[in-house]
């Protein structure tokens, strides 16, 4: 009996602090514009910011999307920057890779908008993959094919060589379906070339460094919000903590996500950013560590075996 009240006290809380992020969602209105996306030349990696965990990669003249929400509201919950790319200027799409099962990463009327879009463009829908337990919420959207996988497997999907990664998160969707699993993945060109490391969500542990050892990532995305107050760091890394996650994985060139689009923490919104700048000052590492704005594409090229980023933007380029 008391550990039932003490599961539903718990429901309760969380309810509770659901609807406070809600109603304060709805304070200020939107900001920022969507871009279009910058094509890239098939031996670079272009990487578009399109807001929260969303990005478009162009890796080995392939298109894939990472955790793709363009929806303005999650449910009821209003995001506080548009995203920074419109379906209807997204190319055609050949894999979308999805983290978790949590609505601010996998969006169901996003993932129809981009099999759409994607079907008109070039005839039939791109490939899935989703953690192992994540397959059922995808199965009947349309997909050409769905891919599941654990942690350290690794697959060539439509001609880039895909890893999962391991993190330190959770995988419900809702409460009781803890059986969803949940991971990062480090995409690279099967032939070789400039991979990426998105983390998924994550809090600071110890396999970012088996993750550089293993799989050594050119970039990594990494996240820098919702991790206050301070347990929330068991599931979301602190700016501080991104930044030397970053470091263990050996990667050349660190991109923050994860901030700024959904009041998910308590913190400021503009904090994450303040906090990791004041990182990157203090270590050092200015020149390493790219904010790049919603809708901006930053170009990676890798000659002999060095990293190099160079930005592509369409449109403004500050935070509006």
């Amino acid at each position: 009996m008391d550990e039932r009240r003490s599961t539903r006290t718990a429901k309760v809380g969380k309810l509770r602090q659901l609807w406070r992020l809600v109603r304060e969602s709805y304070a200020n209105p939107m900001t920022g514009e969507p871009q279009k996306p910058v094509p890239v030349a098939a031996g670079e990696l272009g990487i578009t910011f399109i807001g929260h965990s969303s990005f478009l990669l162009q890796v080995a003249g392939k298109n894939a999307l990472v955790d793709p929400v363009f929806a303005s509201r999650l449910v009821i919950l209003r995001r506080q920057r548009r995203a920074g790319v419109k379906v209807e200027d997204l190319p055609a799409i050949d894999v979308v890779l999805l983290s978790h099962a949590h609505m601010d990463h996998l969006n169901i009327p996003s993932l129809r908008a981009i099999i759409k879009k994607t079907k008109n463009l070039r005839g039939h829908a791109p490939v899935v993959v989703v953690p192992n337990g994540v397959e059922d919420l995808v199965r009947n959207l349309g997909f050409s094919r769905v891919e599941t996988m654990s942690w350290w497997d690794s697959e060539i999907v439509e001609g880039l060589r895909i890893t999962m990664t391991p993190c330190q998160h959770w995988g419900a969707r809702m409460f009781s379906d803890t059986h969803r699993e949940f991971g990062g993945y480090v995409i690279a060109p099967a032939a070789g070339g400039p991979s990426i490391y998105h983390s998924g969500d994550t809090a600071y542990f110890g396999g970012f460094r088996e993750i550089g050892s293993r799989l050594r990532p050119d970039v990594a995305l990494m996240p820098i919000g919702a991790y206050f107050p301070d347990s929330y760091r068991g599931v979301h890394t602190s700016p501080e903590e991104a930044v030397q996650a970053f470091l263990d994985t050996g990667a050349q060139t660190m991109i923050p996500m994860h901030y700024g689009t959904f009041r998910l923490g308590r913190e400021p919104m503009d904090e994450p950013l303040e906090r990791l700048a004041a990182e990157t000052v203090r270590l050092g590492l200015e020149d390493r560590v790219r904010v790049v704005i919603e809708g901006e594409t930053l170009r990676v090229v890798k000659p002999s075996g060095a990293n190099t980023a160079s930005r592509q933007m369409a449109g403004a380029s500050k935070r509006s």
